[in-house]
């Protein structure tokens, strides 16, 4: 299964959580992005998105369907996360969009095993997949990419 985390782009400061916008400068990350996903992800790709704005236009940018999930809101857990993506047993590719500190634990969680807080960048993402070698699970960590490097 690959496991893509994408961590929302730049969002506007104050006002409701929930209903916080992408700022310009988001809106061109979030497209920049896309426009690297959109040559990479698989035709079949699950995209779950939390049902805050921010996270649900950093998804419009990637012109696809997608569902929200409350269980992506922020203050989410890795459980959660994992959870709703399917980890490890999904039969497709799963993208999320979501909030840190929340993919920043589960990717900390995946790729070392420990409970941390690993920053990822508004806007990057870490795109990771399970599979199995001698018997052992391994978590491989396919691409990890910053908006302002594309």
């Amino acid at each position: 299964m690959d496991l893509i985390l994408w961590r929302h782009a730049e969002a506007e400061e104050g006002g409701a959580d929930l209903e916080r916008r992408l700022t310009s400068r988001g809106h061109k990350h979030a497209a920049r992005m896309a426009g690297w996903l959109a040559q990479r992800l698989p035709s079949k790709c699950l995209v779950i998105a939390s049902p805050a704005r921010r996270t649900r236009q950093t998804a419009d940018a990637l012109g696809v369907t997608y569902k929200t999930s409350e269980r992506l809101a922020p203050g989410a857990s890795v459980a959660d996360v994992l959870e709703a993506a399917g980890w490890p047993d999904h039969k497709r590719a799963v993208l999320v969009i979501g909030h840190q500190p929340t993919l920043g634990q589960v990717a900390a969680y995946l790729v070392s095993g420990a409970r941390d807080d690993w920053n990822i960048k508004k806007g990057g993402l870490w795109w990771l997949s399970n599979r199995v070698r001698d018997e052992q699970a391994q978590v491989v960590v396919r691409a990890v990419v910053a908006p302002d490097l594309l």
